[in-house]
């Protein structure tokens, strides 16, 4: 059985989660201070603490840093929350961090998830979590062993690359690997829900709510009951929403758009963003707190570049599948597989796919590697690729020059030159009407 060690001063408390964690098949051990969790310790190493941050004779987090128990989960539980505090908790490693009056219900999806990951052998099936993510490069290896040590636990993902990497597909790896594997799998692009729905798209609204609520709505929250829900472009939410979401987060809790009543939620939040998170809470696009509620088990995705073989590996699997569609037998020309090694694929997977897409439809049996302005750029090993810029240009001729270079690096192909600049179809349209006879070779 899992042993449960729970270290706060209030008697009441520690007796109602003994109760709950008794009921839930572990151990019990209990301590008022850290003296007597010392003595807990020393006795029997806990699978996992219940600590408050504050006690009669030390600070909790202090405490917890100096015991090194690599393999014990520790959840903190604090009357005191601020974001100073949670942020402390989850820099620290903790699972997560509970606010007094304590919720049960979370306290005993905590406990259960801990003795799933402890004691339950894996779902059928979990080996297949990998299926969409190909690939045999180390660079892959690496993040396929952090998504099955990860998967089982309830702990929040937050996924950090390049746009093209397949950070949705990493997401629903976990969610397979998962024991919500069979629960409802609900990805979500922040940005590219309109601002003003994006609220309603979430957590619902009530019938008439707003004008054209004609109806009563559930959101994404609600649809994706019991399993997982892919946040993409996270920073594209606003800061307010941003709130609300980090509310979900720590009470288990939201409220559809024209009601103040508490739906319980029981969803696995994984969130995604092509840019330095860091870097968006210094710039104001993300906030800190939901940051470090995210980011309790960071993972980056490699370019494309930086997976060796994958490149091959990965066109031949578009290709396969093309074939397989179309019931036909084309192939690569020893040039074209050339240019595809040799050329750094700055859209990741995205622009690859696309590529072989566009190349599999112009080709009769073989696929030849000399058929476009853009696949000739690509196999000349990267000259041409870079522009220079003065320092002090301003930011609008900066935007210009880069997407006017890049259109024309993609042979005027618009989809492919959004793609890669990680922008909309619509704002690159946009951009090219502002800039008028400039744009007008592409």
């Amino acid at each position: 059985m899992p042993h449960l060690l729970i270290t706060d001063d209030e008697p009441s408390i520690r007796e109602l989660l003994a109760e709950i964690a008794a009921g839930e098949g572990y151990t019990v051990a209990v301590a008022a201070d850290i003296r007597q969790a010392r003595i807990q310790i020393e006795r029997q190493k806990p699978d996992m603490i219940l600590l408050d941050m504050i006690l009669p004779d030390g600070d909790g987090i202090e405490f917890w840093k100096g015991l090194g128990l690599v393999d014990t989960q520790v959840v903190f539980i604090t009357g005191h929350s601020s974001i100073d505090s949670a942020i402390d908790a989850l820099r620290c490693g903790a699972v997560d961090y509970l606010r007094k009056p304590v919720s049960l219900r979370r306290v005993r999806a905590l406990l259960g998830e801990l003795k799933s990951l402890l004691y339950e052998r894996p779902e059928p099936g979990s080996n297949d979590c990998f299926v969409k993510m190909v690939g045999k490069s180390r660079a892959m290896q690496l993040l396929c062993a952090h998504i099955e040590k990860v998967a089982p636990t309830r702990a929040t993902v937050l996924l950090v690359g390049e746009s093209g990497t397949g950070k949705e597909l990493a997401a629903e790896a976990i969610h397979l690997a998962s024991p919500r594997h069979d629960k409802p799998f609900m990805p979500v692009n922040c940005g590219a829900i309109s601002p003003n729905l994006i609220e309603s798209e979430l957590f619902g609204h009530e019938k008439g709510s707003f004008t054209g609520a004609d109806r009563q709505h559930k959101g994404y929250f609600e649809r994706a009951q019991g399993g997982t829900l892919f946040l993409d472009e996270i920073t594209e939410m606003s800061m307010e929403l941003q709130v609300r979401l980090l509310r979900v987060l720590e009470t288990g809790c939201f409220m559809r758009v024209g009601t103040n009543a508490e739906i319980p939620s029981d969803v696995r939040v994984i969130a995604a963003t092509n840019c330095n998170p860091e870097q968006a809470v210094t710039d104001g696009t993300l906030r800190e707190d939901l940051y470090y509620r995210l980011c309790v088990f960071p993972l980056e995705l490699p370019p494309l570049r930086d997976r060796e073989d994958d490149v091959v590996l990965l066109a031949d699997h578009f290709l396969q599948e093309l074939n397989e569609e179309g019931h036909t037998h084309k192939s690569f020309a020893p040039d074209a597989m050339k240019a595809i090694q040799e050329y750094s694929w700055p859209g990741n997977i995205r622009e690859l796919r696309n590529y072989i897409y566009r190349s599999y439809i112009l080709a009769d049996d073989e696929i030849k590697g000399n058929f476009t302005s853009f696949d000739l750029q690509s196999h000349s090993a990267g000259r041409g690729n870079d522009i220079s810029l003065p320092v002090g240009v301003p930011l609008a001729d900066a935007n210009r020059q880069l997407i006017l270079a890049t259109l024309k690096q993609c042979g005027g192909v618009k989809k492919l030159a959004a793609e890669r600049l990680g922008i909309s179809l619509k704002t690159l349209y946009n951009r090219l009407e502002e800039y008028g006879a400039a744009a007008d070779n592409y």
